[in-house]
Formats: structure tokens, C-alpha cells, sequence
């Protein structure tokens, strides 16, 4: 029976090299909702085979029964849901920081983008998180940036709440005076 001498400390969890975002290079870009449209087309033409199926089969087949019918309903509706959900992102995270930064009124420092959905037709938003440029930041917001046509859905600005004082050092207090 072999030893086995391994130590905890020496296991790690590795990502593979596809999804390690430190090793690339190059502006990232953020996948387009229309995607969703090419699933929607094959969908449509799966439901509409199994509806023809069912057709031509008659009421005595064997091998097609209602259920090709059901399948059929099913996979159009699903289908047409894709195609209307499908919208195309013409909004980037960049174009939604512009937005989002003219519309809170003071000048950003730290600001994360996360893109969510909403509605029942999935239309997609930008939620941009934006803190004011002092160290530590001063002023909060919270802007929904439409991602289809760039319009500002919704806004929120506030003082920020957060007590930071403990990571202040001396050496960033000396250089805010």
C-alpha cells in the first residue's frame, strides 16, 4: 500500500486556462442578448416538424400521438418567447458608465456594471454601482441604465453610509490635507 504523505496545504483548486480572466489580454466582450434568437428558429422548427408530424400521422398512428402535438404547441411557444426576448445589447458597460456618471452629478471613482434583466421580455439593463472620487468616497449611487437604447431607468443617489475610518492610514490622511 502506497504512503500517502499529502498535506492539506499542498491541494489547491486551479482554474483551467479557458476561464482564467488574469491571463487575458484585450477588452473583454460582453455576450449579446440576441443570441437568443438562434435557439428561438430551431425551436420554431422543431415544433412546427412535430405539429406536421402529428398532421399527416392521423388519429390511428402509432408512433405519433398527441404528444408530438403538445410538443409541438410547446416548442413554438417557446420559440416565439426566444425571438421576442432576443434584444439586441447595443448599450456596452463603457457607454452605460457615461450614462450612469452624468446622471449621478459628482465625479466617479469606483464603479462596477452588472447587467440584469427585466421585465416579462427579459430586456436588458446595466446596474451601475458608482462611488465619488474622494478617498474615502463621500457620495453613493445606484443608476439602471437601459441596455437597448441607453436611457437611465432609474437613479438613486446618496451620502455613503459606510464608516471607513479604520482603513484610513496616516499616510492617505496626510496626503487629503
Amino acid at each position: 500500500m502506497a504512503d500517502d504523505t499529502t498535506r492539506d496545504e499542498e491541494i489547491t483548486d486551479v482554474l483551467p486556462d479557458d476561464l482564467n480572466a488574469t491571463e487575458h489580454i484585450g477588452p473583454y466582450v460582453f455576450p449579446n442578448n440576441n443570441r437568443r434568437r438562434v435557439p428561438g428558429y430551431l425551436y420554431l422548427m422543431v415544433g412546427a416538424l412535430c405539429i406536421a408530424g402529428w398532421a399527416v400521422a392521423g388519429p390511428d398512428a402509432v408512433l405519433v400521438n398527441r404528444g408530438f402535438l403538445a410538443a409541438g404547441v410547446l416548442l413554438v411557444l417557446l420559440g416565439s418567447y426566444h425571438l421576442v426576448a432576443g434584444w439586441n445589447l447595443d448599450v456596452d458597460e463603457r457607454d452605460a458608465l457615461v450614462a450612469a456618471t452624468r446622471q449621478v452629478g459628482f465625479a466617479v471613482g469606483h464603479a462596477s456594471a452588472q447587467l440584469g434583466w427585466r421585465g416579462l421580455r427579459s430586456r436588458p439593463t446595466w446596474r451601475i454601482l458608482l462611488y465619488s472620487a474622494e478617498e474615502p468616497p463621500l457620495r453613493r449611487g445606484l443608476v439602471l441604465v437601459d441596455g437597448v437604447d441607453g436611457e437611465i431607468v432609474a437613479h438613486f443617489v446618496e451620502d455613503n453610509p459606510e464608516d471607513w475610518s479604520d482603513l484610513v492610514t496616516d499616510e492617505s490622511a496626510g496626503q487629503d490635507a
